[in-house]
């Protein structure tokens, strides 16, 4: 177990003892104060629970104390060592040696007194005990976390700690004009990034970046790919039309054709037609005869001529 002496070398961190505004000395052993010293001027808040105090002989003066915690200790009686602390307010004495009310007559000398905790001490036992602690400590509001009327007291410590601590911080900032930041946090409590954080997230920036790069380029290819297929599409209907109009083609050709062998067709029907109005049977053998009388008269006459020299031969004989 560590002594009092070293527990507040250690709490102190290199820090002079004029700069400490809180001081935490819980579960450390000692029966009475050592170490603790008239130097802590702008001390606020100290905490000495479960220590194994016996006494308060040698507290010092802390003429800015407001609130001390000297829960689960042997203290009986003594408290008159507290008249240094004129701004004490707050204090809390519970699971203590306290037996009787004569043992809380000094805190009469403690006009900021306003909140007293003395659970689980012997006193709390005495008939009307309440009643008569409010008689003999006229400025205190609240005992035990209730007030006169028995209503329980709100959190109103935790705000004062949120601002002994603003305090505290703000006079720590006051002495140090360099110094940044406090306990992780600076000058208005905005909370020190961590260096780790921000190279994740600039981590996370740039594969978002590539994300969306990629993204994009994705979206572009897909786009490419609907395009490729549009123009295959259109090739596809192009060569379709095509397809369509050549056998439109080939079909108006057929019947084109047709048209004309249809008419061709007729044209000669109509020839036969006219050439069979003019043929008679009868003009056919006129003819024919004609031709006959033609070709006797030619051969007569041509028999006569072959006949000639026959004749003259006749003659001559």
């Amino acid at each position: 177990m560590e002594n009092m002496e070293k527990r507040i070398e250690l709490e102190k961190r290199g820090r002079p003892a004029e700069e400490i505004l809180d001081l935490n000395l819980d579960n450390c052993r000692s029966t009475q104060i050592s170490g603790l010293t008239d130097d802590f001027k702008v001390l606020e808040s100290l905490s000495l629970i479960n220590v194994g105090l016996t006494t308060l002989k040698g507290f010092p003066n802390l003429p800015n104390l407001k609130k001390l915690e000297l829960s689960d200790n042997r203290i009986s009686n003594g408290l008159h060592f507290l008249h240094g602390c004129p701004k004490l307010s707050y204090l809390n004495l519970s699971g203590n040696k306290i037996k009787d009310l004569e043992t809380l007559e000094p805190l009469k000398k403690l006009p900021a007194l306003s909140n007293l905790d003395l659970f689980n001490c012997e006193v709390t036992n005495l008939e009307n005990y309440r009643e008569k602690v409010f008689e003999t400590l006229d400025g205190l509001q609240f005992l035990d976390g209730y007030d006169r009327n028995d209503q329980e007291q709100e959190d109103d410590e935790d705000d004062d700690d949120d601002d002994e601590g603003a305090g505290e911080s703000e006079k720590v900032f006051e002495t140090l004009d360099g110094l940044q930041f406090l306990d992780g946090y600076d000058r208005n409590d905005q909370e020190q990034e961590d260096d780790e954080d921000d190279d994740d997230d600039d981590e996370g920036a740039g594969e978002n970046g590539n994300g969306e790069c990629s993204e994009e380029s994705d979206e572009e290819e897909g786009n490419g790919e609907l395009e490729e297929d549009d123009d295959e599409d259109d090739d596809d209907d192009d060569e379709d039309g095509e397809d369509d109009d050549d056998d439109d083609d080939d079909e108006g050709e057929e019947q084109n054709d047709t048209e004309i062998g249809l008419s061709y067709l007729q044209k000669s029907g109509l020839e036969e037609d006219s050439e069979g109005e003019d043929f008679e049977p009868g003009d056919d053998e006129e003819d024919d005869d004609d031709d006959e009388d033609e070709d006797l008269e030619e051969g007569e006459s041509r028999g006569v001529k072959r006949k000639k020299p026959d004749d003259d031969e006749d003659e001559a004989d």
